[in-house]
């Protein structure tokens, strides 16, 4: 039994288990999630994110040195975020047009709206640009934030570029970090099943089975909406003849720990692993690709915030206008691109979009209980999307790849 398999079992597991102490053993919920669930699900997220930071950093800086110099690494990014914006314009178009069609918010009652949601303001555009620049590239990588790491590999990559023959005993030092970061992983990976299990029992038997049957068609719409951007996702590898089946198959480990963990940097490494060992993705796109779209892309999040929006404005029956629309439509895709890849956090960037819109913020508490579940939906959108946009760049980056001279020589 392979790992991806092994993993969705672990899931099937762990909801019959919460359902069977939500229904059964509500009186013994508390002590065994906080002594046995929790904290082995915490345990191994933890393991996760141990690796995280040394797989992006050097793989980063071993993709970078093979690039030839600053002018590459610019027009990777300017075609990367190009896609972005493209194919999350697409997901989000997706998330309205979904909720606009079900109206998962019409008759939706029976909730209480108690619980307050903490609001900070949303930071500049200039600010966030200032921010990526770390004042410390070892507290950049202490502190795990990704935007910071990359700009600081970015940096160090072209130093190594500059310096030639001198950089060789750092290179060496970093492609031991590389390799040795991926056998600890391999390590980790084999109790993922467990971490999984607890994660998803935790969830089922805290937050229970009603609370899904009153929000069916919420979830129905969240889960049609993801399933319709993923199919467009294997579309785009289909039209560039990228083998969409060889692709899943390849991700399907990445995709079930992604579902488990609801965690796009959780998933990250095992994604980095899968998309050039399992599909063969080019290194030196793959290794700048991913990190950077685990940082920005996010599908998912695109969809969620579109759905969500409207959703909250079938529940206060607020008319739709194109004021309305257009707000909801630009702060949801500028959203998308500063979402943290953990579990949860949608609902603190999703008081951006109800405030630029208008709309009341505290609808966020109608979605609260069940983001968790849904949250792993978003997830494996968002990991797909950023593996795919990846491959466009290697299939667009085709065209510009400059013939070798071994070649031209034979050629002529």
């Amino acid at each position: 039994m392979n790992l991806s398999t092994f993993i969705l079992l672990s899931l099937g597991v762990g909801v019959i288990f919460g359902t069977i102490l939500n229904t059964s053993f509500p009186s013994s919920i508390a002590l065994i999630d906080q002594n046995f669930l929790a904290p082995i699900g915490e345990s191994f997220l933890r393991l996760i994110q141990f690796v995280v930071v040394p797989i992006v950093f050097s793989s980063l800086i071993m993709g970078l040195t093979r690039l030839q110099g600053a002018g590459q690494v610019g027009r990777y990014t300017a075609k990367l975020m190009t896609s972005y914006v493209v194919t999350s314009s697409i997901a989000l178009c997706v998330g309205m047009g979904t909720a606009y069609i079900l109206q998962p918010g019409s008759g939706v009652t029976g909730f209480s709206n108690a619980e307050s949601i903490s609001i900070t303001e949303t930071p500049s555009l200039t600010s966030w640009l200032v921010s990526l620049i770390p004042v410390n590239p070892l507290e950049a990588l202490s502190t795990g934030n990704l935007l910071q790491i990359i700009f600081s590999a970015v940096l160090l990559g072209i130093g190594v570029q500059l310096a030639k023959e001198k950089a060789r005993p750092f290179i060496d030092l970093i492609e031991s970090i590389y390799h040795i970061s991926e056998k600890t992983l391999s390590i980790i990976l084999y109790v993922a099943p467990l971490g999984v299990f607890a994660l998803m029992s935790s969830v089922i038997a805290t937050q229970g089975l009603e609370l899904i049957a009153k929000l069916f068609l919420y979830v129905l719409g969240l889960f049609i909406a993801s399933s319709i951007m993923i199919c467009l996702d294997l579309l785009a590898l289909f039209f560039l003849k990228a083998d969409p089946l060889r692709f899943l198959r390849s991700l399907s480990e990445a995709i079930a720990l992604a579902f488990g963990t609801a965690s796009s940097n959780a998933a990250l490494p095992v994604v980095l692993q899968n998309i050039q060992e399992n599909y063969g993705l080019r290194e030196e796109i793959a290794s700048f690709a991913i990190p950077l779209g685990t940082a920005l892309k996010r599908d998912g999040a695109a969809i969620l915030q579109g759905f969500n929006a409207l959703f909250v404005t079938q529940i206060y029956q607020v008319p739709l206008t194109p004021s309305l629309l257009t707000a909801i439509a630009v702060s949801s895709l500028l959203v998308s691109f500063s979402t943290p890849g953990v579990p949860g956090s949608a609902l603190i960037t999703m008081a951006t979009v109800l405030s630029a819109a208008g709309l009341p913020l505290e609808a966020i508490a109608l979605v609260a209980g069940i983001d968790r579940l849904t949250d792993g939906f978003k997830t494996v959108v968002n990991i797909i999307g950023n593996s795919v946009n990846a491959i466009i760049l290697s299939r667009w980056e085709a065209e510009v790849i400059p013939v070798p001279e071994v070649e031209k020589i034979s050629a002529a």
